[in-house]
């Protein structure tokens, strides 16, 4: 490479590695910096692993971050392939309303489960109906599930749909004369191929998940999640240094499931190939 090219190089890599180091590197490093000047030192990286109110809001985030990928993936599976196989009125109407909740904010889709299964929400008044009892459940764990699942299924069933496309159904056609039934093909030909699909959409539904605050915030009445936790420790224990150490800790966590379902979809798509 001469130095014409080094130089065509340089300028073409230098906006973005500006970017890259002003607005992710600097601030990255003084939140790990600014994590280390509290009371425990540097001890709170590891406080969050050892005191058990922290521990148990990292052990809920990230178990409610797994169940809503587990079910999103599930739910936009099937509905990402049905739609992409199937042509029937109505069917664009359909497509556009599971993706409508692309258009709305954190905050309006915790109003929308406070409407749905709040004190005076949809819910209750049905189950009060059947059961003269009020089932709310809009302010736990199972509300907030919710809602990252209204918010989690259109990004995810966009990606299926995509992949779904290219498809061979003749891959499909061989296996049923093979004697494959229809569970075996979806076992055996369906999953496989839309394997890496499915690892990058879970693992954006995973993140995205992890770090919600928004959804979280409207709905946090008995709600123990790393955001929230921090927020509170931000705002009203004025603790700054383990708002930080708590925020590098769930970014750290974030970035290391990205990382792990790239390089898992990377080997999928070569083993596949």
């Amino acid at each position: 490479m001469d130095r014409h090219d080094r130089a065509t190089l340089v300028a073409l890599i230098a906006p973005a590695a500006i970017v890259f180091v002003a607005f992710f590197l600097i601030p990255l490093a003084r939140l790990f910096v600014i994590g280390g000047t509290g009371r425990l030192g540097w001890s709170a990286y590891t406080a969050v692993f050892t005191e058990p109110r922290y521990l148990s809001s990292l052990v809920s985030t990230v178990a409610l971050a797994a169940a809503t990928t587990v079910a999103t993936l599930a739910i936009s599976g099937i509905a990402g392939v049905f739609l992409v196989r199937n042509r029937f009125r109505g069917r664009e109407v359909l497509t556009a309303l599971l993706t409508l909740p692309l258009a709305f904010p954190g905050v309006v889709i915790g109003f929308m489960v406070i409407m749905l299964a709040g004190r005076q929400g949809l819910v209750p008044d049905i189950t009060d109906a059947l059961f003269g009892e009020r089932v709310v459940f809009a302010y736990s764990m199972a509300g907030l599930f919710v809602g990252y699942l209204y918010f989690s299924i259109p990004r995810t069933i966009l990606t299926v749909m995509a992949a779904a496309e290219k498809l061979d159904p003749r891959i499909e056609e061989a296996a049923r004369s093979l004697g494959a039934g229809p569970l075996r093909v979806v076992r055996d030909v369906i999953v496989p191929a839309l394997t890496p699909a499915l690892l990058a959409a879970g693992a954006i539904c995973f993140a995205t998940a992890m770090g919600a605050f928004g959804t979280a915030f409207t709905l946090a009445t008995k709600i123990n999640v790393l955001p929230m936790v921090i927020y509170t420790e931000f705002t009203l224990q004025a603790n700054v240094a383990m708002a930080a150490a708590l925020s590098f800790v769930l970014g750290a966590i974030t970035w290391a499931v990205l990382a792990l379902a790239r390089t898992a979809a990377g080997n999928t798509v070569a083993a596949a190939g």
